[in-house]
């Protein structure tokens, strides 16, 4: 038997925008459910038998503990929901023992670089790929002049990094940074939305010449608002508008019309970025099983880590993690509310290894010294 265990740490509640964006309860946790379903299907035929247990550590609340409590339970593999620094905590509170972690949401690029450690493997692209496939895509589309509209926030900050450094990668121009100040007014009244109307053109009046207006605004703090309302007629995209992802529920190409329809029946609703990632990551370890016809965590360890590990991902390619940060390749999708517009890495953005080396940061100029 190979027992996974899925540790979320609850986070103060969010209100967003659009309550179209509200998190489902079982965010990420119905994904690896499904995904332990796949497993189990195979195990029939391999004599395999997987199980799955969800520990919910609360606002606050003692995420080490309840790892323990996981690993006392005979748990070697643990899928984690939480922040980077509780992740890292959780790391170290396992280091040595026979315990392998799946970061599933932390998109922090330090986790896979200066922060990196041999325990974790990331299913979660990072910032840094997410803003290389979105500049990707800007780029084969000609709109290479940028105009920035950042939020305050250090996760807006971390977001804007990214961001110039795919402009400077990709040859993009950002002909300007506008920090966001004002407050908006009350939302989804009408009086909100009527200040709003007033507000965000003014905001972005008087820009240099660009071609795309990127949005760094994690927190959905003015960012949705920006579609449509812009004082020039130009694109949005970044945090808002068009984005690069991970997952998209109309994403439909390479048999993933299968996969949304048997999770649509599973869960009752559409699969989001972070289920498909926690797929991944139960979906690896089932995989290793098979291929290894072993249970043992040393066995499946190594061949997740292997030459010879692949896992098809509906994503067009199989998708490997890389060696030196323990980071997931896997081609991003481009989309926007409703449909995928493309996917990265785009056409004639080439690698001498892996084209889905050119999303993120490559092995030459990675900080990560495993330990």
């Amino acid at each position: 038997m190979v027992s996974i265990g899925y540790l979320k740490q609850e986070l103060e509640p969010f209100v967003p925008l659009s309550r179209l964006n509200v998190k489902p309860e079982d965010l990420g946790v119905a994904g690896a459910k499904i995904a332990l379903r796949d497993n189990n299907t195979t195990g029939k035929f391999t004599n395999q038998h997987f199980t799955l247990d969800v520990e919910r550590v609360p606002v606050g609340g003692n995420a080490v503990a309840a790892l323990k409590k996981l690993v006392e339970a005979g748990h070697h593999f643990v899928l984690v929901d939480a922040p980077a620094d509780v992740l890292l905590k959780l790391s170290d509170a396992v280091k040595g023992k026979d315990v392998l972690l799946f970061n599933v949401s932390a998109p922090d690029i330090r986790l896979r670089q200066e922060d990196c450690r041999a325990n974790v493997l990331h299913t979660a692209p990072d910032l840094a790929m997410l803003a290389d496939a979105l500049a990707q895509y800007l780029v084969w589309k000609k709109w290479s002049r940028w105009l920035v509209a950042k939020g305050p926030f250090p996760e807006d900050q971390a977001y804007l990094e990214a961001i110039r450094r795919s402009a400077k990668r990709f040859g993009a121009t950002i002909v300007e940074e506008r920090p966001y100040k004002a407050t908006p007014g009350a939302r989804r009244t009408d009086t909100g939305q009527q200040m709003i109307q007033l507000q965000m053109p003014v905001f972005t009046q008087g820009a240099p010449h660009y071609d795309v207006l990127i949005v760094a605004d994690q927190r959905e703090i003015f960012g949705p608002y920006l579609p449509f309302r812009t004082w020039d007629p130009r694109p949005v995209a970044g945090t808002a508008g068009l984005q690069a992802k991970s997952w998209h529920p109309a994403h439909e190409q390479w048999g993933a019309t299968q996969m949304q329809n048997r999770f649509q029946r599973f869960a009752d609703r559409f699969m989001l970025p972070l289920d498909h990632q926690a797929w991944i990551a139960v979906r690896a370890i089932g995989e290793a099983a098979s291929r290894t016809s072993s249970g043992a965590y040393a066995s499946i360890n190594t061949y997740i880590r292997g030459d010879r590990f692949d896992l098809a991902a509906f994503k067009g390619q199989k998708v490997t993690f890389r060696k030196w940060d323990g980071q997931l390749r896997q081609p991003l999708i481009i989309a926007g509310a409703e449909l995928p517009v493309s996917t990265s890495p785009q056409k004639g953005f080439l690698h001498e290894h892996e084209e889905t080396d050119t999303l993120g940061i490559d092995e030459p100029e990675s900080k990560c010294q495993l330990q």
